[in-house]
């Protein structure tokens, strides 16, 4: 402001002020005035729809049912316990064991800190996997247990109909 001192007078400038005031708080009032005003709505909306649209979203459920259908193919079975360790060299070598044993099983290694376990199977029924088991106990002496467990199961032939 003391450049306007310098270039107006001394009642110009304090006039300048007052208009630039005077402007700031005429906006600021508007504003304010512009934001607390508010209309009356009917509260309803008119929706255009095509009715193909229901039709397109039914064949897309159809379509995510037969997909996802294949993808859930597990149940509760049985599992055997072939091996709890903290050794992960150990429960590489007792999985080596179970490919070369029992080529017809899938084995699986979980790891919870610290401990490395070995199971082998997807049973359906506890039969079976007592067959197995009794097979198992004679490579793996220190036991093989049969635990309760979501396997993967394939789908039948029958079931697809």
């Amino acid at each position: 402001m003391v450049i306007f001192g310098k270039v107006f007078g001394l009642k110009q400038t304090i006039m300048i002020k007052q208009v630039i005031l005077f402007a700031l708080f005429s906006c600021s009032f508007l504003f304010a005035q512009a934001q607390t005003t508010s209309t009356v709505d009917s509260g309803s909306v008119t929706i255009h729809k095509d009715p193909r649209l229901d039709i397109l979203v039914k064949k897309q459920a159809q379509i995510n049912e037969v997909t996802t259908r294949d993808s859930r193919r597990t149940a509760k079975g049985y599992r055997l316990l072939i091996i709890r360790t903290n050794n992960r060299e150990e429960a590489i070598a007792a999985k080596t064991k179970i490919y070369n044993y029992f080529p017809e099983l899938k084995s699986y290694m979980f790891h919870q800190s610290p401990y490395y376990s070995i199971r082998a199977g997807n049973f359906k029924d506890r039969k079976e996997a007592e067959a197995y088991r009794l097979k198992f106990n004679n490579i793996f002496p220190k036991g093989v247990f049969i635990m309760n467990d979501v396997v993967e199961v394939k789908p039948d032939k029958f079931d697809e109909e």
